[in-house]
């Protein structure tokens, strides 16, 4: 079975202080960023997300706490716990995601390929299906 979405290991730098992480474009991270955002406060039994891009590609961390991502490709889903600041997904151009499941205190950080484009977003499942029956 094909991964929809491919885990990336970003160095973890231990230090008695504290740790540090960092991820640099066109090293761990595979393309330019060019937004970084960030989610937090998230009610208990909210999603996020629910949409796909086009275009932009992104990297999801959980620099706190934990959350559940499911990716779908309209054929296949799969999910993916994110609970370890050092340990990133990347999701990939036309592929639909939902966050959800987030813990108290959860931190959810995006770097995307591309600066915010309303254009670029697919927000109804129904579109997405349609637009990826388009792609073949």
């Amino acid at each position: 079975m094909k991964q929809l979405g491919q885990w990336i290991e970003l160095p973890k730098i231990a230090d008695p202080r504290g740790n540090l992480t960092v991820a640099e474009q066109m090293k761990e991270v595979p393309f330019n960023i060019s937004r970084v955002y960030w989610t937090y406060d998230i009610p208990g039994g909210a999603h996020r997300g629910g949409h796909a891009h086009k275009h932009c590609r992104e990297v999801i961390i959980a620099v706190s706490g934990s959350f559940t991502v499911t990716l779908d490709d309209g054929k296949e889903k799969q999910s993916y716990m994110l609970n370890l600041p050092y340990k990133a997904l990347f999701v990939d151009t036309g592929i639909w995601r939902t966050l959800e499941n987030f813990s108290s205190g959860a931190v959810c950080l995006v770097l995307a390929e591309d600066p915010f484009d309303e254009s670029d977003y697919i927000y109804d499942y129904n579109d997405y299906l349609a637009y990826k029956s388009c792609l073949k």
